[in-house]
């Protein structure tokens, strides 16, 4: 069974709630997946941050495909840095963008992170994105 990793901003209860969403859809298509505020929890500032690290960069080597909620109004260090690394390891990324008329010159994902995504622009293409790729 394939492994989809989830990868977006965990910065308040909004945030993780669309994550939850995606997860839900992913999973429903067959899809294993790991979603790290869920499987490894959230970081405090007296953990080691290391663990967290470890267990989410093997985590990305384990999966087969990232999906990453982006936000064009700001996306988080940590989300940057996981589609790099999976973009890098050659693991496809799928970027999910819901509102396409937030999209300007003041408010965008950096260029580095927009060309290292697959953008779909609703759970509906994603959902036949990651069809595609099950084939």
């Amino acid at each position: 069974m394939k492994k989809v990793y989830i990868a977006g901003k965990l910065w308040n209860d909004n945030d993780k709630a669309i994550l939850e969403k995606v997860d839900k859809l992913v999973q429903s298509l067959g899809f294993k997946t790991y979603l790290p505020h869920r499987d490894m929890g959230l970081f405090e500032e007296w953990m080691n941050s290391s663990e967290f690290f470890k267990r989410d960069r093997d985590e990305i080597d384990d999966c087969s495909v990232m999906v990453a909620v982006l936000d064009w109004k700001g996306i988080g260090s940590g989300t940057a840095w996981e589609i790099g690394y999976a973009h890098a390891k050659n693991i496809p990324v799928i970027g999910l963008i819901e509102d396409w008329s937030s999209i300007n010159k003041d408010e965008r994902v950096c260029v580095m992170c927009l060309n290292s995504v697959i953008l779909v622009e609703s759970l509906d293409n994603l959902n036949k994105k990651l069809k595609k790729l099950i084939n």
